[in-house]
């Protein structure tokens, strides 16, 4: 499900019982109306309204299930650093519209520094993350170099945002 974005030009107020149905959501977005409705004391009419306008406005962007990585094989976690060869507008459109089509990586971000992208990549096992370097990423024209970071533990994982 897919909700329309909010403008920066056209900025709407949230309220605090708009914040407390956030927070419930986040943490645990399969309530009925009812159950939410309850949570935020409020009926459940006022609750749909709130809950539509806040998807509309782009406040909620998407309802997903989180699923244990490691139980589906794919717990080996590394982060990418990836500095491009070169960079101006479409080499970094092309890399970006490349990236959003390889499905192990899950998160990209354009950083500062000495790397132009950081990427989370979740592979089963280093054999296969040595044969994702060489044969997806390193067919990426642009790309210059890369240093990679393999998670040992994970000690930390909110999925929600402090609000």
């Amino acid at each position: 499900m897919n909700f329309k974005k909010q403008t920066m030009n056209n900025p709407v107020k949230i309220d605090k019982v708009d914040l407390q149905i956030l927070r419930t959501l986040q943490g645990n977005a399969r309530l009925t109306l009812k159950e939410l409705a309850a949570q935020v004391s409020l009926s459940s009419t006022p609750v749909f309204e709130r809950l539509k306008r806040l998807e509309n406005e782009g406040y909620i962007k998407k309802y997903i299930a989180i699923l244990d990585a490691e139980k589906l094989n794919q717990g080996f976690i590394v982060f990418c650093n990836v500095k491009l060869s070169r960079i101006n507008q479409e080499i970094a459109t092309e890399f970006t519209r490349i990236i959003q089509d390889i499905p192990e990586v899950t998160e990209c971000y354009n950083i500062s520094g000495s790397f132009d992208y950081l990427l989370k990549i979740h592979a089963p096992n280093m054999k296969y993350y040595q044969e994702f370097i060489l044969n997806v990423l390193g067919s990426i024209e642009s790309l210059g170099s890369i240093e990679s970071t393999f998670v040992m533990d994970e000690v930390k994982h909110n999925y929600g945002i402090h609000i």
